[in-house]
């Protein structure tokens, strides 16, 4: 099981903090992902990381501002989010899968969401 945390109202330009913690052991083959999905939109993709390499990837929408991090012995990964925008709103889901993948249906385990809410 996932379960994400951080979530919140921000105003524009500031930032926030995601984390997504596992119940068990993810393994060096997993990819972890980031999405979204904002009222009357289709869930997005974000972010991914590798866990054994820490090799990462992001929407271009969030590039140079969302930052993806792990940490192994924890089994928790991180979202930054900086310099926010009214458009980041949405709900920000955490998931597991094994492919370097900004397809959600390539990811087979998710968190329940959490609401980030930034006001302009």
């Amino acid at each position: 099981q996932l379960e994400e945390s951080g979530g919140g109202s921000v105003q524009v330009g500031n930032s926030l903090s995601l984390s997504c913690a596992a119940s068990s052991r993810i393994y060096s083959s997993s990819v972890m992902g980031w999405f979204r999905q904002a009222p009357g939109k289709e869930r997005e993709f974000v972010a991914l990381i590798r866990w054994h390499s820490g090799t990462t990837l992001y929407a271009d929408s969030v590039k140079g501002r969302f930052t993806i991090s792990k940490v192994n012995a924890e089994n928790t990964v991180y979202l930054q989010m900086n310099a926010l925008k009214a458009e980041d709103t949405a709900v920000y889901y955490c998931a597991k899968g094994h492919q370097y993948s900004s397809k959600s249906a390539d990811y087979y385990v998710w968190g329940q969401g959490t609401q980030v809410t930034v006001a302009s």
